[in-house]
């Protein structure tokens, strides 16, 4: 492997994340802490961090990068029902310890969320830059929910758990909807998934991704209060929305 920076804790910096490895593809530095003010750099960098308990922190700006425009939320026929049902209800920001959490416990892959990791985004959660999304079932049970950092008109998703069938994808629906509303440019989805790409994710050249950031990350939203108060409009849908089979 290619040698590596390693951070001081002391010197807020990074790389160039143009430097970053090919193989593993995307990582860039390695140490540092979680501060606030080192998340919030990296963010507005195009960099996150991903490591487990028994390494060191490790920062990483892939290529090319999964991305979604809001405007470009794949609804198809199946979700579409679930939606017109309204079975799911939609919220921000109402509890964001348990999404963290859930979303550390649910991975039957293991988990990159660890104690530091809940404890750095839980205040940045405290100071108004991290949100959660939840959906909650008809008897008020928390079954699916997302958590992520919002900078200026990009939000960049960190991970999200689903413990009822397309209780995120309605979830997904819901925030991409909200976010055209405000005006946000883009949600970061980090690495490509298979059910993202479904949901209207793709994925673009880092080069172009950072070309975003720099247009949209100090730009302040339209109305960013951090309610979700987009509503699908019923058995109709939305008119712009996309569908397929």
């Amino acid at each position: 492997m290619t040698s590596l920076p390693w951070l001081d804790q002391k010197d807020l910096w990074f790389p160039d994340p143009e430097q970053a490895l090919d193989d593993p593809d995307g990582l860039l530095a390695i140490g540092g802490d979680l501060s606030t003010e080192r998340l919030i750099l990296a963010y507005q960098s195009g960099i996150f961090p991903w490591f487990s308990d028994d390494q060191p922190i490790l920062w990483w700006s892939p290529n090319p990068r999964c991305v979604l425009f809001p405007s470009e939320i794949h609804i198809a026929r199946s979700l579409r029902r679930t939606l017109n049902s309204q079975y799911f209800t939609i919220t921000a920001d109402r509890a964001f310890s348990r999404v963290i959490r859930l979303c550390a416990h649910t991975r039957a892959e293991g988990t990159w969320i660890t104690e530091d990791m809940i404890a750095s985004y839980s205040k940045l959660h405290r100071q108004g830059i991290a949100h959660s999304i939840e959906a909650w079932n008809p008897n008020g049970e928390l079954v699916g929910g997302m958590y992520g950092v919002a900078l200026g008109r990009c939000f960049f998703g960190e991970s999200m758990f689903s413990l009822e069938t397309n209780a995120s994808r309605v979830l997904m629906v819901h925030l991409a909807r909200q976010l055209e509303a405000w005006d946000y440019a883009i949600m970061d989805c980090q690495v490509e998934s298979g059910h993202l790409l479904r949901m209207g994710a793709r994925t673009i050249p880092r080069r172009h991704f950072l070309s975003i950031l720099r247009e949209s990350v100090g730009q302040p939203p339209g109305d960013n209060r951090w309610n979700i108060d987009w509503q699908w409009p019923g058995p109709d849908g939305p008119k712009q929305a996309r569908t397929e089979g």
